[in-house]
């Protein structure tokens, strides 16, 4: 079939070996760019490296930010693993990364999508728009959206009721102030946008008008030819989405839930902040963030893990 062999073609070309000159190129070129990486590797050093280090030494102290920490071993750990309430925040982290990262995702793709082929105005505003979001500020748009959810005279609650549909208690009961979390975080995919856009304008455009030829449908242009030429970009996001779920958790949970009603949106940010700044226990503050940093660590590998699953059996079956 004509859109295999163009499919095909898409993938990588095997060359000519390089040559010694051209290899010597090479290295010469890359030792000329190493010197636009000093920034990048000093904003990493000083403000990502450095700073893991000092919570990995402050893990095993006692450090209360008066005195010189004092080293306490393995105590922080005992504490940590009977510390049920930072398990059951990490639970509650966990439940609103499972409902958030694929809706994001799904957001994200569907809107490149929707969004890829120039309409004039109409695309120019859309994109304006699924970007925009993204463009606020994680404070006003919590507090923006703790206007929206308001259960007194915020436009959400008001267009349920006028829709004969029943309060869910956005802000007043333990699932509804959940799902509240999740329609705040859900909709900030302007990044995730921008990257499953550029994933979508990649792919050549004569790969669809060989599937014109043939007569495929758009469902069949879509499932076999643009979503898995994308799937790599979007296992990308994925692991990206995961990480910025957990983490950015801590604004609206913070502003718009408080950890609240009865700690259903006490995540585990927002639990390690108040150990570190409302408790003033540093130490065992930074036990639970590199604790928290190992777990979400895990849960970004899980969809490489999956992916390299799945690609091994269809080698096989190949």
């Amino acid at each position: 079939m004509a859109v295999k062999r163009h499919v095909a073609a898409v993938g990588p070309h095997k060359g000519t070996a390089p040559t010694a000159a051209s290899r010597g190129r090479g290295v010469g070129a890359a030792i000329r760019r190493w010197p636009l990486a000093v920034p990048y590797l000093l904003g990493s050093l000083l403000l990502v490296i450095v700073p893991l280090a000092l919570a990995a030494a402050l893990a095993f102290t006692d450090y209360f930010g008066f005195r010189p920490p004092e080293f306490t071993g393995a105590d922080n750990l005992v504490r940590l693993a009977g510390d049920r309430a930072f398990w059951d925040a990490v639970g509650v982290s966990a439940v609103i990364a499972v409902i958030v990262v694929p809706l994001r995702l799904f957001l994200a793709v569907g809107a490149a999508l929707l969004l890829a082929r120039p309409r004039g105005a109409r695309t120019a505003v859309g994109r304006a728009a699924a970007y925009l979001p993204s463009a606020i500020p994680d404070a006003a748009w919590a507090l923006l959206w703790l206007w929206i959810l308001n259960p007194l005279y915020g436009p959400l609650p008001a267009v349920l009721g006028a829709l004969g549909v029943a309060d869910p208690g956005f802000l007043t009961t333990p699932w509804g102030a959940r799902a509240g979390l999740v329609l705040v975080m859900a909709l900030q995919v302007g990044e995730a946008f921008i990257v499953a856009l550029a994933a979508r304008a990649a792919i050549p455009n004569r790969l669809y008008e060989a599937i014109e030829l043939e007569g495929g449908s758009a469902w069949f242009a879509m499932t076999r030819v643009t979503l898995p030429l994308m799937a790599p970009i979007v296992l990308v996001l994925a692991v990206r989405d995961i990480v910025v779920v957990v983490q950015n958790a801590f604004v609206p949970a913070m502003l718009v839930t408080d950890g609240g009603p009865a700690n259903a949106t006490l995540t585990a940010p927002l639990l390690i902040y108040r150990r570190a700044f409302e408790y003033g226990e540093l130490g065992y503050a930074s036990t639970l963030s590199v604790t928290l940093l190992v777990l979400t660590g895990v849960a970004a590998a899980l969809p490489l893990w999956l992916a390299a699953r799945l690609a091994a059996r269809q080698r096989t079956r190949a």
